[in-house]
């Protein structure tokens, strides 16, 4: 069985939605979980709908701060932007990380803010599937470091050669959100890895199955997962819901219908999460609801961390 990497989403939106731009403390929140055995650290992307620090400018920080760990993106939007200049960042960030950063990318869940963020960008919304798709062979070929000209649906140019080239020859590997099978079917012909969430462990497993291909080609199968921690389970659940309805103005009913969630004892929620890796999970993404993330990240380290199936 593959090794089994554990990483930590950092925590920008609910900084940025406390009111707290100090962003040297996210920057210390990515040091302690390399010095607390991670394998990886991530950021988050939505400018407008749920505004935080850009995830590229903050992991570029990260890739000096923390110069063991992968970085990775949960989950960008290369709909929102220009493939050339997604490409350019992205080659220097894992020129500068040595070839650590992993791109997970989504095209946007479907709700009135994304759609909203979309229209405030130009960008029309009923366009992003196909933008992403396309997005992605256009940074592929750029960063061959060969002279690229591209006519699509959505993007035209002439002559184009990006410098610095990625770390890693042909760029860093891109995982794709969805679970759904028109998204099963474009991680399986596009991906790099599949970062979803669903909250069934059924679903998991078959949704791994369907994104399956051989060795030569392999798909890392990870999973993006929050979990808040407290012996009392009940005050796990209501100290959860004081963490994501604000984050997506949502009840916690309706948000934990569509993402993996728990709540409960640090022993309980290594048996969840095992449940994942048994189904097939090689990466997991935890965020942590919390307001102190450092004591979190400790007791995510201690508690639950030595229970995995790693």
């Amino acid at each position: 069985m593959a090794e089994v990497k554990i990483g930590y989403l950092l925590p920008t939106r609910d900084r940025a939605a406390g009111g707290d731009d100090d962003l040297g403390r996210l920057i210390e929140h990515a040091r302690h979980a390399d010095a607390l055995g991670f394998d990886s650290v991530w950021a988050g992307d939505s400018p407008l709908t749920r505004p935080r620090a850009d995830p590229l400018l903050l992991l570029s920080a990260v890739a000096v701060a923390a110069p063991r760990l992968t970085l990775g993106t949960a989950m960008m939007l290369p709909a929102l932007r220009h493939p050339i200049l997604v490409a350019h960042q992205l080659a220097t960030l894992d020129r500068l990380a040595g070839g650590r950063l992993v791109v997970g990318m989504g095209a946007g869940f479907p709700t009135a803010g994304t759609e909203a963020q979309f229209d405030a960008l130009g960008v029309p919304f009923r366009t992003r599937f196909s933008r992403l798709e396309e997005s992605i062979e256009v940074m592929r070929r750029l960063w061959s470091g060969k002279d690229v000209s591209f006519t699509g649906r959505h993007f035209d140019f002439r002559g184009v050669t990006l410098a610095p080239a990625p770390a890693r020859p042909g760029g860093p590997p891109i995982w794709l959100a969805g679970s759904g099978e028109p998204s099963l079917r474009r991680v399986a012909r596009l991906g790099d890895g599949w970062l979803p969430y669903p909250p069934d462990v059924a679903d998991y497993a078959r949704g791994r199955a369907a994104v399956h291909r051989p060795a030569a080609r392999p798909v890392t199968a990870a999973l993006y997962a929050t979990l808040c921690l407290d012996d009392d389970p009940q005050q796990a659940r209501v100290l959860l819901r004081k963490s994501i309805e604000p984050y997506y103005n949502a009840p916690l009913e309706q948000v934990e219908k569509i993402q993996a969630m728990f709540a409960g004892a640090p022993v309980d929620a290594a048996a969840w999460l095992n449940r994942y890796i048994g189904a097939g999970a090689r990466h997991l993404v935890i965020r942590l609801a919390a307001g102190d993330h450092h004591a979190e990240l400790e007791r995510f380290a201690s508690g639950v961390l030595p229970l995995l199936d790693v």
